[in-house]
């Protein structure tokens, strides 16, 4: 088909192309399998992911084939994306205003997430834990708001 694209454009067989013109022609997938293969490969990523916590309660070995098949379904659903876009084009776009939080959780180094991961559970703890004293969620919804107006 693309030698066919080619003979109408009037662009010649033995014309030269640039290097990444011939990678991009190369590799061309129609809409449709890049959808397809994006598919596939985000369900298999979450599919690993959920057998990885499932997997997580096995008793001796249970820790390590969850950190093993969780680590892969993160990495088949990340890389389903490069279907979509492309590989290139994801990783310009990954640092776009809209997506820079997310990539900066996902890349930040373990302290830094278990820190956060901790402070977010002593703040659920909290809220919990007041939950049981009347009005006490309103008054702590209100000293913030007014804090921050």
């Amino acid at each position: 088909m693309d030698k066919l694209r080619r003979v109408l454009s009037g662009r010649e067989e033995n014309e030269e192309l640039g290097l990444t013109a011939q990678v991009l022609d190369s590799t061309s997938l129609s809409f449709s399998t890049r959808v397809k293969w994006f598919f596939i490969c985000f369900a298999a990523g979450i599919l690993c992911s959920i057998l990885g916590t499932a997997l997580l309660f096995l008793p001796k070995a249970g820790i390590k084939l969850f950190a093993v098949f969780y680590t892969l379904g993160n990495i088949a659903a990340l890389s389903s994306t490069c279907f979509l876009m492309g590989p290139l084009k994801q990783l310009k776009r990954m640092f776009e205003p809209t997506r820079l939080i997310a990539t900066i959780l996902m890349l930040w180094n373990k302290r830094g997430l278990a820190i956060i991961f901790c402070i977010l559970q002593f703040l659920s703890m909290t809220w919990y834990s007041i939950s049981y004293i009347p009005f006490a969620r309103d008054a702590v919804i209100k000293c913030f708001t007014s804090c921050l107006s």
